[in-house]
């Protein structure tokens, strides 16, 4: 794929908090991002379904490195859901299996049913998802009509908003970790309530540390490009790891890390991953801690 003319020669490393459109997967955002910058490592930190929009964080050259480390806090979703109707797909994609007057259901038991899925709750995943059996996505074996099953998983969710109700419609906010569906947590709203319910729009609105609000749109991304602005919105890989422990390194220890050899632990006690930076902040290798009180170098980047 050859760079594109307005690139900079340096080899890009960074992140970027791309707001998904509608009707697109995060593959095909993953694809554009590839097509818009002329390179090809590229890769997202979390799936987002197509009718879904909002923060969709990529990391794009060497910083595709650090995807298992980035945004491991709460998610943030606004949805509406549609009572009356169940689907398929648990969202307006899919066909309508089941259909019921919810006319009776009052803002109060909405209200109610919304509180039985708050905390830590087993939650059983869409069969039209990209969760895997021996290999293959589920949404696949769907397709082919084969039989599926998902087995209940268990997430958390933190809390939920009712923000607005306007019969059949409902909007919510969700405040969940990672591994919660909202489309199956707006199916079995409709199933306590008696009347089925599926998903009409989503937005992630958070994703850890990264916010819709700064979120840039592909067009956005085209333009920063043609400019030649790019590096005014790639945000610099560390920015993706601060919620990790961090350790400033020396001249010598960067040097010794650069080249593989593992450094003494000092003070540093966590059990975790470490981050090495250099005097700048800049990131310069994801550490672990050996059992002989010393930090191996598990992923080095060199500037």
């Amino acid at each position: 794929m050859p760079p594109h003319p307005t690139m900079p020669t340096k080899p890009l490393a960074g992140i970027l908090n791309i707001n998904k459109p509608a009707g697109l997967t995060s593959h095909d955002v993953v694809q554009r991002v590839r097509r818009i910058l002329g390179i090809k490592k590229v890769g997202h930190t979390g799936t987002l379904d197509p009718l879904a929009t909002g923060v969709l964080v990529v990391c794009v050259g060497r910083a595709t490195r650090l995807i298992e480390y980035i945004v491991p806090g709460e998610k943030q979703y606004r949805a509406t859901l549609k009572l009356g109707e169940t689907t398929t797909t648990f969202d307006s994609d899919g066909d309508i299996v089941a259909a019921a007057d919810p006319s009776a259901i009052t803002e109060a038991a909405l209200r109610q049913a919304l509180t039985r899925f708050v905390g830590t709750i087993q939650q059983v995943p869409p069969i039209y998802s990209a969760i895997k059996k021996d290999g293959t996505p589920l949404y696949r074996l769907a397709r082919q009509g084969q039989s599926v099953s998902p087995p209940p998983r268990t997430v958390h969710i933190a809390a939920i908003d009712l923000l607005a109700f306007e019969p059949p419609f409902a909007t919510i906010h969700v405040t969940c970790g990672a591994g919660t569906y909202i489309r199956s947590l707006a199916h079995d709203v409709g199933q306590l309530l008696a009347v089925g319910a599926h998903l009409t729009e989503l937005v992630r609105v958070a994703n850890g540390q990264w916010h819709i609000s700064s979120a840039m749109t592909l067009e956005d991304l085209t333009q920063a490009v043609n400019a030649g602005k790019l590096q005014t919105v790639l945000i610099p890989p560390e920015a993706g790891v601060t919620h990790l422990p961090h350790r400033r390194l020396s001249a010598s220890e960067k040097q010794a890390v650069l080249n593989g050899r593992r450094i003494d632990a000092g003070q540093l006690s966590s059990p975790d991953i470490i981050v090495g930076v250099d005097d700048a902040g800049h990131l310069v290798a994801i550490l672990a801690p050996t059992d002989d009180h010393q930090l191996k170098p598990k992923k080095v980047f060199h500037s």
